[in-house]
């Protein structure tokens, strides 16, 4: 039976960076968990740093996560996040504010 001891120091190391790189994303889900898990247009805009233009472009392109179902398009914030985490170039598309913005 193989048996593995670490020194205090490697658990000291490790732990910290466990939480060095978990710290963070816990603190972005936390924030995420704070906003409406529906945005509004305004809302959306302002979430994501940009103007009319580029939110209709955003609105009206293929797989973009917008509902149109409610009377007024609401973006579910949970599925923007997901989509902004897809791809760099996603992420390029809107200049997010701290604590939101892409890691």
């Amino acid at each position: 039976m193989l048996k593995v001891e670490f020194d205090d120091e490697f658990k000291k190391s490790l732990a910290n960076e466990i939480k060095n790189q978990l710290v963070p994303v816990l603190l972005q889900e936390f924030e995420q968990n704070k906003l409406p898990h529906l945005l509004t247009r305004k809302e959306f805009m302002e979430l994501a740093g940009i103007g009319e233009s580029k939110c209709a472009e955003l609105f009206h392109r293929q797989g973009f996560p917008v509902n149109r179902e409610l009377g007024h398009p609401r973006v579910p914030t949970k599925l923007f996040f997901d989509w902004l985490h897809e791809t760099t170039v996603n992420a390029a598309e809107v200049n997010l504010k701290y604590p939101f913005e892409a890691m």
